[in-house]
């Protein structure tokens, strides 16, 4: 598979345009970082940079067939909300226990949802079946080079917004956005790897040499990727990578939501869980919050408690 290349990420930008807004770059005085609010960004998350970039690139033929994705749930509205955008069908393969919000969510986009799978792991045996028997195209969550240099526009606008910056601290399932992040800026800016301790997709990937299936559990289900890809896996071997604990992430979800009043997901909190716990070493960092896409349910869970 081709490594993307900052010239693919510059290009990428070029194809999105003005269709995804720009996200803010927010500074807290409390946590002592500037965040990179993905939040935001239409869908709720980073990921409809990726999917957008992808869908455009399609061929007339492929578009006729149709795309096919897998996902938790942010990739899953990304890519109903792109190819509502370029007027094709979608269906996109979750799977039972998945958040109802995310999709409810992908359903209104106007995607189909299939939920035959009855967790991740047999998502992608499902996801190979489907594109088997119906043609489609599949828009990868994270292993694409053309999702991946759609997702390091993010690392653009940091870069633009945040000249200074001395480490840009990234959230990480399968691998996808900080590939894009590392693709466009590795090479003049520190980039670090975060992962929930009880889902290590890329830290088991990059320590077996390959990638590895995990059994992921954590709060922050976004990042519950059930591996890493090849090229997240080739793109980021020489990261510098950080473990946190639940109780950590959900430390950094009341933080952000009580003092930056920023309504994230448990995902969009990992990088700030890092820095808050004291496992990164850096004087001007961004944080990335990756995504806002929150059952109701969860977040009154965790702001709850103590």
């Amino acid at each position: 598979m081709t490594h993307p290349t900052r010239d693919d990420v510059l290009r990428a930008r070029e194809t999105i345009g003005d269709r995804l807004p720009r996200t803010p770059l927010l500074s807290s005085r409390t946590i002592g970082a500037e965040l990179k609010c993905e939040l935001f960004q239409r869908t709720g998350s980073f990921k409809a940079r990726g999917a957008l970039n992808k869908i455009s690139h399609l061929t007339a033929e492929e578009k006729r067939r149709g795309v096919i994705a897998i996902s938790a749930g942010n990739h899953a509205q990304a890519v109903a909300y792109a190819a509502a955008a370029e007027g094709i069908d979608a269906l996109v393969v979750m799977w039972q226990g998945a958040s109802e919000q995310k999709i409810a969510a992908t359903r209104g986009y106007g995607a189909t949802v299939d939920l035959e799978a009855t967790g991740p792991g047999a998502a992608f045996t499902r996801l190979h079946e489907l594109i088997e028997q119906t043609g489609r195209t599949l828009v990868h969550p994270f292993d694409d080079p053309v999702v991946i240099a759609g997702a390091g526009t993010v690392g653009l606008e940091i870069e633009e917004d945040a000249p200074a910056a001395d480490a840009v601290v990234v959230p990480v399932g399968g691998g996808g956005l900080i590939s894009g992040i590392q693709t466009a800026i590795g090479g003049r800016t520190r980039v670090i790897a975060v992962e929930p301790d009880t889902s290590t997709a890329l830290h088991t990937a990059i320590e077996r040499g390959e990638p590895t299936p995990v059994t992921p559990t954590s709060v922050a289900d976004g990042l519950n990727a059930p591996f890493a890809g090849s090229l997240p896996l080739e793109i980021c071997r020489g990261l510098e990578r950080v473990l946190v604990t639940e109780e950590e992430i959900e430390r950094a979800f009341r933080l952000l939501y009580e003092r930056a009043k920023l309504a994230c997901e448990p995902a969009g909190a990992v990088a700030t869980a890092a820095w808050l716990s004291g496992k990164i070493r850096a004087d001007r960092p961004v944080l990335l919050v990756s995504g806002g896409n929150v059952a109701a349910q969860t977040t009154a869970a965790i702001l709850a408690r103590p």
